[in-house]
């Protein structure tokens, strides 16, 4: 038995690297996405360019403005002197934000008072308008903070003894700090998830255009003459795609530690033993697809139309808990979703079996059925 699901793996490969298509969906898939979540996707906000509009012009105003220009976040692209301007230089794209300094604002905060700066935000883009906002929010408060110390130091220093250190002002702070991803990159976000849609993209597809490409050819019928069992010809055509995943994995994940930098904080036993439950699922996929499909042209298509639905239900780029709720009940028959949790929770967060296991055998019993019901399928196709 053995012997002859080597001979139709060794027969898997050659006709496969043969292949100048299925070639490219080796690599193509993998050097594109690696290039597409690891430079191009980047949902970081730094150096975004501001419309400065100063009204009042004293040295507070200045100093509000050094701050804004001190932060990483920031730089002033424009200097408009009207509204007009301002909104012409939003409309164009040309800064994402206007930081408008009202009069009086010098003399509100030497004497203590309320005063206000009005942000401006181009709501184009949602994502890129609430983070903006909060950055620069953020300053706006850190710098009201510092001159509200200030002030209150100084009335502490005029009471108290000549040579007397000013005193810290009383009142409650708050310290926020990151766990997992401290620098809050979208790369260490998006990256392990690549390692997701590989596998599935190139299992899935490979292993459906594989067993369609028989059909094609004509050779399926003289595969069923010999003494080849359809267990056995099962076997031999997802096995090699098997390993064709995991190489994929082992490569994108020494991409991302050497190029991106992308933290590994779990085990990698415990990340090839999830991904090989994970290929459970894509390979069982692109079987059941196979069995459905008399081209390959039929198989690649029904594999898109599998992938980009499960890909957008998984978590990758969209958070669940923010779907409707009839959709986040759906993710629930998502392979994708459990992998998903998998992957950040190994890279990120370096958890183990202990806390992934509902994942995991969600995994198991997913790819379990989708193997059974394939195979009963192919089975019965080749009768």
């Amino acid at each position: 038995m053995w012997e002859r699901i080597a001979e139709i793996i060794r027969k898997e490969f050659r006709q496969t690297l043969r292949d100048p298509r299925m070639r490219a969906l080796l690599v193509g898939p993998p050097i594109l996405q690696l290039i597409i979540f690891g430079y191009a996707v980047n949902l970081d906000v730094e150096h975004s360019r501001l419309a400065w509009m100063d009204s009042d012009r004293t040295s507070e105003s200045r100093e509000l403005r050094a701050a804004f220009e001190g932060s990483p976040h920031f730089e002033v692209g424009a200097t408009p002197g009207s509204d007009a301007e301002a909104q012409d230089l939003i409309d164009h794209g040309h800064v994402v934000a206007a930081v408008r300094v009202l009069p009086g604002f010098g003399r509100d905060v030497k004497r203590g008072n309320t005063s206000s700066v009005q942000i401006l935000l181009d709501g184009t883009n949602s994502n890129t308008a609430a983070i903006v906002s909060n950055y620069a929010t953020q300053i706006v408060l850190g710098y009201g903070a510092r001159i509200l110390a200030q002030q209150q130091n100084s009335k502490i220093l005029a009471r108290a003894v000549p040579g007397a250190a000013p005193a810290s002002p009383s009142g409650l702070s708050a310290a926020n700090r990151v766990w997992f991803n401290a620098a809050l990159k979208s790369r260490d976000y998006f990256v392990p998830g690549v390692v997701m849609n590989i596998i599935a993209l190139v299992t899935v597809m490979l292993t459906s255009m594989s067993i369609v490409r028989e059909k094609e050819i004509g050779t399926m019928e003289q595969l069923m003459v010999t003494p080849i069992r359809p267990i056995e010809l099962m076997l031999g055509k997802i096995l090699p795609f098997a390993a064709v995943g995991l190489f994929e994995v082992g490569i994108v994940t020494a991409a991302a530690l050497l190029i991106f930098r992308t933290p590994f904080r779990g085990s990698a036993l415990e990340l090839v033993a999830c991904a090989i439950l994970f290929l459970l699922t894509t390979l069982g996929t692109g079987l059941f697809i196979s069995t459905i499909s008399n081209t390959q042209q039929q198989a690649m298509m029904s594999s898109f139309f599998f992938f980009l639905p499960a890909m957008l239900l998984s978590g990758f780029s969209f958070p669940i808990p923010n779907m409707p709720t009839a959709v986040l009940y759906l993710t629930y028959l998502n392979p994708l979703r459990y992998f998903m949790q998998i992957l950040r929770g190994i890279f990120l967060k370096g958890i183990g079996i202990d806390i992934l296991w509902p994942q995991m055998a969600a995994l198991a019993l997913f790819g379990a059925a989708i193997i059974v019901l394939s195979a009963l399928r192919f089975h019965k196709r080749l009768d």
